[in-house]
C-alpha cells in the first residue's frame, strides 16, 4: 500500500476508535494498572497475592527503619534503589491459599472504610467471600485484620473458620486496640487459637514469628515438594531489613527479639531455597531471598503473565 494511503487509513480507523481521538489530544489511554491479584501455582496449591490496594506516598524513615545510628545509611540505601524517602507507596497484600477442598485467606486487609481493596480484586480473581473457608490472621494490626467484619460486626466472610496465633490472640483480647474491638471481639468465640509448628491445613504449618507483635505468626506452605514461606510483618521492608541485620521498625513491638526472628528466618529460608511472600514487599511481592554480604537480599520472581 502506498505510504500516504496506508497513514491516511489508519488514522481514520484510530479515530473512530476513539483510541486515536485520545492520542491526538496528547492523552494517553485511560485505566489503571492490573487487576490486583497475581496467581501461581506451588504443586498442587493454587497461591493467589491479592492487593489490598496501597498507601499514599509518605515518609518511609523513621518507621521503616528505627534504628537511630543508621539513619543516613538507610535513607543511602533507598536513594540507590530509587526510593525517595519523602514519598513512598506502602503495599498491603493479602494470600489466598486455594487447596481444593479448602481455601485459606491469609490476613484481610485494612477494610472497605479505611481505603482497602481486598474484595474488590477477590472478585476479580474469580472468588466470592462466602467460598472461603478459612481466614488466618498472621497478627492484630489494624491493615490485616481490618477487613474481617462489615460496619455492623457481621463476618465478611460468613462460611470460614477464623484462625489466630494463641499468644497473639490472648494479647491482643487482653489489651485491645480499636481495630481490635471492632474486628476480633465480635468474633472472640468463632477464632480457633494456633499453637506454633501446628498443621492448620494438608501441608499449611503456623510458624512462630515473634516480635512485630508479641505473638506474630507465619506460614510455610508445602506442595509436591515446593515451599512457600508466607512472612506476614515479620520480614519488614524489603529493603532494610534485609540489608541491615540490625534493624528493626518503628512499629516493630519487641526490637530485640524481632531482629533474631528476621535473623532465623531469613536464613532457614535462603538456605532452602523457599519462595516467599511478605505483607508489604513491592507487588506482587513474590520472589526468593539470598545471602548478600552481612544480609540478604529479595530477589523478584520472574512475572508470568
Amino acid at each position: 500500500m502506498e505510504r500516504r494511503a496506508f497513514l491516511k487509513g489508519t488514522g481514520v480507523w484510530l479515530l473512530a476508535g476513539g483510541l486515536g481521538q485520545g492520542l491526538a489530544q496528547g492523552r494517553a489511554p485511560r485505566g489503571v494498572n492490573g487487576g490486583g491479584f497475581y496467581r501461581l501455582a506451588l504443586g498442587q496449591v493454587g497461591v493467589v497475592v491479592l492487593s489490598d490496594g496501597q498507601s499514599a506516598p509518605g515518609p518511609l524513615l523513621p518507621n521503616w527503619g528505627a534504628n537511630p545510628e543508621l539513619q543516613d545509611r538507610f535513607r543511602q540505601t533507598l536513594l540507590e534503589n530509587f526510593l525517595n524517602p519523602e514519598a513512598t507507596r506502602n503495599n498491603f497484600n493479602p494470600v489466598l491459599l486455594d487447596l481444593g477442598t479448602a481455601r485459606l485467606l491469609v490476613d484481610t486487609g485494612r477494610g472497605a472504610a479505611s481505603g482497602g481493596r481486598l474484595l474488590e480484586h477477590l472478585a476479580l480473581a474469580g472468588y466470592a467471600p462466602e467460598e472461603i473457608t478459612h481466614v488466618f490472621l498472621t497478627h492484630g494490626h489494624p491493615d490485616h485484620i481490618g477487613g474481617l467484619v462489615d460496619e455492623g460486626g457481621r463476618p465478611l466472610f460468613p462460611r470460614a473458620q477464623p484462625l489466630m496465633g494463641e499468644v497473639d490472640l490472648d494479647y491482643w483480647l487482653k489489651n485491645p486496640s480499636p481495630a481490635v474491638t471492632r474486628n476480633l471481639v465480635p468474633l472472640r468465640e468463632r477464632i480457633r487459637p494456633v499453637k506454633d509448628g501446628e498443621e492448620i491445613l494438608p501441608g499449611v504449618r503456623a510458624v512462630a514469628s515473634f516480635g512485630h507483635t508479641p505473638g506474630h505468626m507465619s506460614l510455610e506452605v508445602l506442595s509436591q515438594n515446593q515451599r512457600l514461606f508466607v512472612f506476614g510483618d515479620a520480614a519488614g521492608h524489603h529493603l532494610l531489613s534485609l540489608r541491615f541485620p540490625q534493624a528493626y521498625l518503628g512499629f516493630d513491638m519487641d526490637r530485640e527479639g524481632v531482629v533474631r526472628t528476621r535473623a532465623r528466618l531469613f536464613q532457614k529460608v535462603a538456605q532452602e531455597g523457599h519462595l516467599v511472600t511478605a505483607y508489604h514487599f513491592p507487588w506482587p511481592a513474590v520472589g526468593r531471598i539470598r545471602r548478600a554480604g552481612e544480609g540478604y537480599e529479595f530477589v523478584p520472581a520472574f512475572f508470568e503473565f
